[in-house]
């Protein structure tokens, strides 16, 4: 019984060192229930509507995982009675040697912030940028994830996101479809602008504000190009491309007009 209550006695070193790992552990408990709570919250409120944009929530996790934690490091630091002053000093000078052998890591992480801020494409959106081309997954401190059109995941830095020029077909909701037919010189140009025109008109999914053209687009060297252009959302973009393209070479030959192959006519003079 004696050596129990020496024990638990508050004067005796093995009950604060007990003392100690207890709370150690408790603050990093509660670090871990508290940043796991406030990632929930997070989450909640970018499933509904115009709170949280789902964009930012991966760097918003990351944020608060370090700044809980961080916290909590500071509240060990001084349970242990340690000079929280001189390690912070410490800390700053070593940010700044760490700064310099970093700069590309810490251009990725402005980067990050830049994109965040600015949003030039959101997730879900289809982008373009430095020859990379997919749908945005998911935007982090430094890099952004793609998925590619034909299914590929590609992971690009955010420096280099930043630093490329960016197309987002998403963003304005509506696209121009523009397809070139070429007929041929002894065609007439003003039955292949009608049949253009037909094909147009008889297309459901083309807007009627702005509403589709024809024109004569150049004098190519085999043949005169004629173009149709209309718009369509985004979402049927590709599908009008496929489906236009089937019909205008089977209306252009049904109306008894020529798509010329490129071709060159040669002259030879021959002298004796």
């Amino acid at each position: 019984m004696e050596s129990i209550k020496k024990l638990f006695d508050s004067d005796h070193p093995a009950v604060g060192i007990a003392m100690t790992v207890l709370i150690i552990v408790l603050v990093l408990l509660c670090c871990m229930i508290i940043a796991k709570l406030i990632k929930r919250s997070v989450k909640k409120s970018s499933e509904e509507k115009e709170k949280i944009d789902p964009t930012v929530v991966p760097v918003l996790n990351t944020l608060i995982s370090t700044l809980t934690f961080l916290a909590g490091a500071i509240v060990i630091l001084q349970v242990l009675n340690i000079d929280t002053a001189g390690i912070f000093a410490l800390v700053g000078a070593a940010g700044i040697a760490i700064g310099f052998a970093l700069k590309d890591t810490l251009s990725n992480i402005a980067a990050g912030v830049m994109l965040l801020m600015i949003r030039p494409f959101r997730v879900g959106e289809a982008v373009e940028f430095g020859g990379t081309s997919g749908i945005v997954e998911e935007i982090r401190l430094f890099t952004t994830s793609l998925e590619t059109f034909d299914g590929l995941a590609v992971t690009c830095p955010n420096n280099t996101v930043w630093s490329s020029n960016i197309t987002n077909f998403s963003r304005n909701g509506t696209r121009r479809v523009s397809l070139i037919v070429g007929i041929s010189y002894g065609d007439s140009i003003e039955k292949g602008l009608e049949v253009l025109m037909s094909i147009a008109r008889a297309e459901g999914r083309f807007l009627h504000d702005p509403e589709p053209q024809v024109m004569v687009l150049e004098m190519a060297d085999s043949s005169v190009n004629l173009q149709l252009r209309g718009w369509t959302t985004v979402s049927d973009y590709w599908d009008a491309i496929w489906d236009l393209n089937k019909k205008i070479k089977e209306e252009i030959e049904a109306a008894g007009l020529t798509i010329p192959f490129p071709q060159r006519d040669l002259h030879v003079i021959s002298e004796k």
